[in-house]
């Protein structure tokens, strides 16, 4: 809703029955709609805005003062108080705005810092391990195998397969974490054992 033309009695009125049950134009703080309609009034009816303030300012002495008479001190300071603002400078409208600003601020960083680290991508691999000949030491083999470390890796169960002419295959699990461990490296490292391995592929490959 719009108050701007304070020329007319009527906009008084109208702004008069819309704070009755409202602390501010628009929402539950103030903005820049409550420093438009400040402004706008206080261009209307400087002298009564003026006035306001002043007595505003006062409002805790007004038990003090005698009846229709007031405290000579407090006529000595009127001059004083006649930079009392209460109905609030733009200012101090936009430091109100950045505490608000820096409050939500802080709390979408505690609650983003809450949250559980999403869970690492992990992939199960299943890794053929064929040997040279049926000579080569199976277990010599898985040994130096499983001796293959790096971060992100965790080997799994195993099983040796015939493949022909009394020759048998490793066949190995393991889980790798995508972002830390390269399957390609991993063959590498393993076929880097050339007194038993021949080579290698990737017989599964699927993510957890």
């Amino acid at each position: 809703m719009s108050f701007s033309d304070f020329s007319k009695v009527e906009t008084l009125k109208e702004l008069n029955t819309f704070l009755a049950d409202k602390s501010y134009i628009d929402g539950t703080a103030a903005t820049q709609a409550d420093v438009t309609v400040y402004n706008a009034f206080k261009q209307a009816y400087p002298n009564f805005a003026r006035w306001f303030n002043h007595l505003g300012a006062r409002a805790e002495e007004f038990a003090e003062f005698p009846a229709g008479k007031a405290p000579a001190a407090a006529a000595a300071e009127e001059e004083d108080d006649e930079d009392v603002d209460l109905f609030g400078s733009d200012d101090e409208v936009d430091e109100e705005a950045e505490k608000l600003k820096a409050q939500r601020l802080a709390e979408y960083n505690k609650k983003k810092a809450a949250k559980p680290p999403k869970p690492a991508a992990k992939s199960i691999v299943t890794l053929d391990v064929k040997p040279w000949d049926d000579e080569t030491d199976m277990d010599e083999l898985l040994a130096n195998v499983k001796n293959v470390t790096m971060d992100g890796l965790t080997w799994g169960a195993h099983q040796l397969i015939p493949i022909g002419f009394g020759i048998k295959k490793l066949q190995i699990n393991c889980v790798v974490e995508d972002s830390k461990v390269s399957v390609d490296a991993l063959q590498e490292e393993i076929e880097s054992d050339e007194d038993h391995v021949q080579s290698t592929d990737v017989a599964a490959m699927q993510k957890l």
